[in-house]
């Protein structure tokens, strides 16, 4: 009797330290104290972050330039919103020596032609910037109401009225989910950039290479009271150059 006892309670011990441990660990998770993915600097030199109006006022003689070479930065929304720290956030960076790409948060609920103007109105042309990204996700969208190719119709329609207005093809920002759904085999000169906070980048069934890896989202910075997004660049400084510089 002794030793069931004895077993029982090893067991509600045993129990209960991994239920502590992984309250431990989703703690640590949602507190950006711990992540899944750590990208050495030996493979990804290059290294940035993602940042708009949520970031509130950012202290920018704080900031790591070691720490951080790109600053992606969110200028508009669909066809009408206007991101209200985006001017001053780009002045900024810029001042500090940040590299610096706008990006689009692309809505179902606004054409192609809408949201290039919008983004055109808001976005100045200036030498040794990155790309324009148009950010492709379900989260915070509209209401999908148009199929599959309807929507990839006005993607394209934004895509080409950048690249006109800017001299660079524009990056898409994907989640895997909105990738497989829309993106496998489609708009293959459009570059990449993918958001996986839980492992390395890797797309299927197509095997498309990628060119930004956005591998956290609770990551802590000196110099912002927030959450950022952090990311990395695929390939060496020479690759990065020639892709600010094209």
């Amino acid at each position: 009797m002794n030793r069931d006892i004895m077993r029982i309670r090893l067991l509600l011990a045993i129990a209960c330290s991994i239920a502590a441990l992984a309250a431990f660990m989703v703690f640590a998770l949602y507190q950006g104290v711990i992540r899944f993915n750590y990208p050495s600097r030996e493979e990804f030199p290059i290294q940035g972050i993602d940042i708009s109006h949520h970031q509130k006022e950012i202290d920018w003689d704080r900031l790591n330039t070691a720490e951080i070479q790109f600053i992606f930065i969110k200028a508009t929304e669909g066809g009408n919103f206007k991101d209200k720290r985006f001017h001053l956030n780009w002045k900024d960076a810029r001042q500090r020596g940040f590299v610096v790409g706008a990006y689009h948060f692309f809505t179902f609920c606004s054409s192609g032609d809408e949201q290039a103007d919008n983004f055109i109105s808001s976005v100045p042309v200036e030498k040794g910037t990155l790309p324009p990204v148009i950010d492709l996700e379900y989260g915070g969208n509209c209401q999908l109401t148009s199929g599959r190719l309807e929507v990839l119709k006005e993607v394209e329609v934004l895509s080409d009225r950048l690249e006109k207005a800017y001299g660079q093809r524009p990056i898409l920002y994907v989640t895997r989910e909105f990738y497989d759904d829309f993106l496998i085999d489609k708009m293959p000169k459009s570059a990449i950039w993918l958001r996986d906070v839980y492992r390395k980048p890797g797309l299927q069934p197509d095997n498309r290479d990628w060119l930004f890896w956005q591998y956290a989202n609770r990551g802590k910075l000196e110099g912002i009271e927030t959450f950022v997004d952090f990311n990395v660049f695929n390939g060496k400084k020479d690759k990065f150059e020639t892709l600010i510089n094209n």
